[in-house]
């Protein structure tokens, strides 16, 4: 059974982050200490009345801020004869899911802050169900921890803030905390302790710059990042103006032991040269060593951006490492009267293949970042582009559209999005994957089993109230 709280460096950063946590909550909002009032005449001195626990909860909740969410999700998709579903049934697949997010956050003192997010999840149908069954009747055949959506879960995070409150074959329900952070605001800087997100780097669709939970280039929902638990600092230092560096503690989810070369300590620096943007990185990141560089200026009245990394594997099997680099362009203009946006964007990934993408199968390097959450594509180039067109104040066109350059097959994501009220959003719309048998998006075969890792198609609708 895992204990976060033990003896050695973890039971230290915990028992520190413990202790800053409550000094947080003694320090008084005004910033001093009251004083009982004495007023001439009115006879002897009435001492102040006892706060009570339920009053200081009060005080606390009136004076931050308190805000989320409940989005409420519904798919429909479409598995070929020839997916992975082929054992189990390739009907169309129905899939909903209801996610809760309850935040809060407050000022203990003038140079402090306390944020702390709620979530419940709660996921279930077809696909869950299939899934299981691929899982339980075929052990070891299908890799599907790589081609479906797993339950989040905090086995290599240094806190476990994940609990399932109850678990079936065809549903899943979690609560989680998905932040807490106590911040410390010095003149010089920040210091964050807890559960946090930090995101770098200037892709739009792709980014390899970003090594903290990234989005997929497949997300269409961008609000929240998943948190991850470290200490985070920005200062300025000499003539850089932005200094930012992090420690992440991480397990090994086979030990739940905290170990070095699962965790990542990372630091990144921002300037700027006349109009153009400048980022430089470092980092040791599951005991690889990366390299970054990223820049960001205009041409006109268009924006550009450019990142790069080079990474240095521990296992040394590429002795060389491998790049990997992101380039966009974005620009909004007018058109019929319409307010129109876009950005194209190019992506080259190192580590990924031209052909014989079942190779990644046994490609540790591939795998581990796959089931890490850090790698979403194999291919090795890819062109990416977005329209969003204003039909009306309230109403917004979305198209999205990934392409593997070498064989030509994608995805494209089209959907509107309606603000029904200040308060309510809705979402409709669909992935429709393309490509032939044997490329990246159109499926490769997996093994000598006849089937392939295509991912459905699928049409949804997205309700989401805010509060």
């Amino acid at each position: 059974m895992r204990t976060p709280f033990t003896a050695g460096p973890a039971g230290r950063v915990y028992l520190v982050f413990a202790i800053l946590f409550f000094l947080a909550l003694s320090i008084p909002m005004t910033g001093h200490a009251s004083e009982p009032q004495l007023s001439v005449g009115s006879g002897p001195a009435v001492p102040p009345e006892e706060t009570s626990s339920i009053d200081t909860v009060r005080n606390l909740l009136e004076s931050g801020e308190l805000g989320g969410h409940i989005k409420l999700q519904g798919a429909l998709s479409f598995p070929g004869n020839d997916s992975i579903y082929r054992p189990v049934g390739t009907d169309p697949l129905l899939d909903g899911n209801i996610e809760t997010r309850l935040k809060y956050s407050f000022y203990p003192g003038t140079r402090m802050q306390f944020e702390v997010h709620y979530e419940v999840l709660a996921a279930g149908g077809d696909s869950r169900r299939k899934t299981q069954r691929l899982a339980a009747d075929f052990p070891g055949t299908f890799p599907v921890d790589l081609f479906s959506n797993s339950a989040i879960d905090d086995e290599r995070r240094f806190f476990d803030l994940t609990k399932t409150i109850c678990e079936k074959d065809s549903s899943i329900m979690t609560h989680r905390l998905d932040r807490l952070s106590l911040s410390l605001m010095p003149e010089w800087g920040l210091i964050r302790i807890g559960r946090q997100a930090v995101t770098w780097g200037n892709g739009m669709i792709f980014n390899p710059m970003d090594l903290f939970n990234p989005f997929a280039p497949t997300d269409i929902l961008r609000e929240y990042k998943v948190g991850d638990d470290m200490v985070f600092s920005q200062f300025s230092f000499m003539n850089i103006p932005d200094v930012q560096v992090l420690c992440v503690p991480r397990r090994n989810p086979a030990t739940g032991d905290l170990e070095h070369d699962q965790s990542s300590f990372a630091g990144k620096v921002h300037f700027s040269l006349d109009t153009t943007e400048i980022d430089i990185l470092f980092a040791e990141h599951y005991d690889d060593i990366i390299f970054g560089l990223g820049s960001a200026g205009y041409i006109g009245n268009a924006a550009w951006r450019m990142d790069g990394t080079w990474t240095r594997l521990s296992d040394r099997t590429r002795r060389n490492g491998y790049p990997s680099l992101v380039a966009n362009l974005d620009y909004s203009w007018v058109w019929f009267e319409k307010n129109i946006y876009g950005f194209l964007e190019l992506y080259f990934n190192g580590l990924g293949k031209d052909r014989r993408y079942e190779d990644i199968l046994t490609d540790p390097d591939v795998l581990s970042r796959l089931r890490r959450g850090e790698l979403y594509t194999v291919g090795r180039i890819h062109a990416a582009g977005h329209v969003r067109v204003e039909v009306h104040p309230l109403i917004n066109i979305h198209v999205t559209m990934i392409d593997n350059i070498h064989d030509h097959s994608g995805v494209m994501q089209p959907r509107i999005v309606f603000d029904v009220s200040e308060s309510i959003r809705l979402t409709a719309g669909g992935n429709h994957y393309f490509g032939a048998a044997g490329t990246e998006f159109g499926g490769f075969a997996l093994g000598d089993s006849g089937l392939f890792n295509r991912t459905p198609s699928d049409i949804f609708i997205w309700g989401t109230f805010y509060f």
